[in-house]
């Protein structure tokens, strides 16, 4: 029994001195921690308020001449702020904001357990103290030494600085969304009057918005800020700053906006997306917070002629719809350009009007290409099943068996069939039953190969009719995989930003062009020969009557229900794609009841815009591979004849070991 109980004491005694060895080394650790991080920690200005001198983010195009800025701040002492608003920030934010000394224990030890055992979520204990320290680190990632250097400098803050002063500098710099940094600038921005002024309810809807400007920005989406707000007043009753009774009250008013206030912030589509992409990346503080100089790839010129044509497209349909002079609603547009060397997103118009709707279209909106998908299809076929341009097809009614289905019956629009055709004249007169037999061959599994290849990424349907454009896609996304026909089969992923400096003028993130051979040039260029006879002589013929003469290739796409109508086309260096339509699908047709396709209503503005950013620029021609040589085609038979001939002929672009057939001259 005696050495039992020695035992057991012996154990005991051995697990004390284990636990204090493991004591002494967390507590070396700890300090030696303590001491590295303090030696690179930002130095705390004095007073205080200069934390709030971080200048604003800048945002620049691709000329170097400034887009917007996000930010800028008018500081005001405490007593020129409404009483309620510092109520409501304090309850919500960190309520017990005057008792701790810059750490809410509960809340940084349930952060920890969170960054500890939730691997990927680093949390925040996040007291009023500690997000202002937040100000003078630069950091696009959260790591755990970050979360420890501001806890230290939180403790620093208290050390130094009064309740009062930490307060001051807070409201002073959090970010309200629409451009508004600080309590003034976002009382005058949201209900255009000083921040000694806001009503209880005003106080609590902008006391919500700092924890997610963007979607709770009341201009864009009033109930979300109505839901925030009620979240707000709860806490500052839990609190005791208001009673329910008062609460009640204040909830069931509807405050009112300033209606006089634009969204400074962008005013713009691009903007708009090029600033929600860093909020993804970076997140709001460094966005908003940061003093970041963002060089996008958005070239002025560009976007002013792509306004300019969507505004003159838009109009021009209208008209041609009888909607001019009523008030009915009435179709909408999107346009993206895309440098073909670079995959740089040079100009995007979202819609028609971006004050009277910031839904951007050109990003956000799946719509069906219609035939405007068809180049991916013929580049399947002349790749899998041999053709070339002079391949001979027949236009005639098809029915494809489906199991499962009704048989799939395609027709042409004007429900015509014109017999025996070379493949580029199908392709030029967007033939529906040509394409349907095509992807018969293939199988749709090939042809949306294709398309991702190219660049298309929103999901698409592993049926036959895919090859007809009836899976939704964007016009960033058609923008970009038709720069892959235009740079001869090289992708470029498409992108919105060159360059991102801190506020010290550091490089924290550039981009490097990359590109990537994923299709073969020689078929591509016969894609390209085809598309090119799409604008010359075929559905994209408009281009040409409406002036613009350079080089070029594309395709319309209009969907059977008339929805939706686009055209996408390039030159050898910039790829454009243009959609109109309805947002709630609506068919587009003229005052008569015709049907409007690509070609009458999107082409234009494609043709408009691309005349204008193009002006002034020497023409290039498409680059012919090495391994392509031409001959001449009779457009009857597909087979060779001599240019010298009275009938119409075409050049065909054909392969090394491609011939056309040998017919009689």
């Amino acid at each position: 029994m005696r050495s039992v109980s020695s035992f057991l004491f012996s154990s005991l005694q051995l697990l004390f001195y284990l636990l204090l060895a493991f004591g002494a080394c967390c507590c070396i650790v700890f300090t030696l921690l303590i001491f590295s991080a303090a030696r690179d920690l930002p130095k705390l200005p004095d007073p205080l308020s200069r934390i709030i001198e971080i200048p604003p983010t800048e945002i620049y195009g691709a000329g170097g001449e400034l887009l917007t800025s996000l930010g800028g701040r008018e500081s005001i002492p405490l007593d020129r702020v409404s009483p309620d608003f510092l109520n409501a920030v304090v309850a919500t934010e960190d309520h017990r904001f005057f008792q701790h000394d810059g750490i809410n224990k509960l809340r940084t030890v349930k952060a920890l357990f969170i960054t500890l055992f939730k691997p990927g979520q680093i949390q925040g204990a996040s007291t009023i103290t500690q997000q202002l320290a937040k100000n003078l680190f630069f950091s696009f990632e959260q790591s755990y030494l970050r979360k420890f250097k501001e806890l230290l400098i939180a403790l620093q803050i208290e050390a130094t600085s009064s309740k009062r002063e930490i307060l001051h500098a807070y409201i002073n710099q959090i970010y309200f969304g629409a451009g508004a940094q600080g309590v003034e600038k976002a009382s005058q921005v949201f209900f255009g009057k000083s921040a000694a002024d806001l009503l209880p309810g005003e106080a609590a809807l902008l006391a919500g918005l700092p924890k997610s400007p963007t979607r709770y920005n009341p201009y864009k989406h009033y109930d979300r800020a109505l839901e925030r707000r009620r979240v707000v007043l709860n806490r500052m009753v839990d609190v005791g700053y208001l009673t329910a009774l008062d609460a009640r009250k204040i909830l069931a008013e509807t405050p009112r906006l300033h209606s006089d206030y634009a969204d400074s912030r962008t005013g713009s589509y691009f903007l708009d997306t090029l600033i929600s992409r860093l909020v993804d990346k970076y997140g709001e503080e460094v966005v908003f917070h940061g003093g970041i100089k963002v060089y996008s790839t958005l070239d002025s010129s560009f976007q002013a002629a792509a306004k300019s044509a969507m505004e003159k497209g838009m109009a021009r349909l209208d008209k041609l719809m009888g909607l001019d002079k009523e008030d009915r609603p009435k179709p909408q547009g999107a346009l993206v350009a895309v440098d073909t060397g670079s995959g740089a997103v040079k100009a995007m118009v979202g819609g028609r009007n971006y004050y009277k709707t910031e839904f951007n279209r050109a990003v956000n909106s799946r719509r069906q290409p219609g035939s405007g998908f068809k180049p991916f299809l013929y580049y399947t076929a002349l790749e899998n099943l041999g053709l070339h341009g002079a391949s001979m097809v027949n236009d005639t009614p098809v029915s494809i068996d489906i199991t499962g289905a009704p048989s799939w019956q395609p027709e042409n629009f004007g429900r015509k069939n014109k017999g025996r055709m070379m493949l580029k004249n199908a392709l030029t007169h967007s033939v529906n039953t040509i394409a349907a037999k095509l992807v018969r061959e293939t199988g749709p599994a090939p042809v949306i190969a294709t398309a991702e290849k190219c660049g298309i990424k929103s999901p698409m349907e592993d049926v036959l009719s895919v090859a007809l454009g009836t899976s939704g896609v964007t016009c960033l996304e058609m923008a970009s995989a038709f720069a892959t026909f235009a740079s001869g089969g090289v992708r470029h992923e498409p992108f919105f930003i060159w360059r991102v400096e801190d506020a010290f003028g550091r490089v924290v993130d550039e981009h490097l062009v990359q590109e990537e051979m994923v299709l073969d040039p020689e078929t591509t260029f016969q894609i390209i020969d085809m598309m090119a006879s799409v604008i010359d002589t075929g559905s994209g013929r408009s281009i040409r009557s409406a002036g613009f003469t350079r080089p070029a290739a594309g395709k319309t796409g209009t969907t059977d229900n008339y929805n939706d109508a686009w055209f996408t086309g390039f030159t050898p260096s910039l790829s454009t794609s243009v959609w109109t339509g309805f947002d709630k699908r609506k068919m587009l047709t003229m005052a008569n009841g015709v049907g409007i396709t690509g070609g009458r209503s999107a082409a234009p503005i494609w043709a408009d815009f691309m005349e204008q950013a193009l002006a002034g620029q020497p023409e290039r021609k498409f680059k012919v591979p090495s391994g392509i040589r031409f001959e001449t085609a009779d457009p009857g038979t597909g087979c060779a004849v001599g240019k010298d001939t009275e009938r119409e002929v075409f050049d065909i672009p054909l392969k090394e070991d491609q011939a056309l057939c040998r017919g009689e001259e």
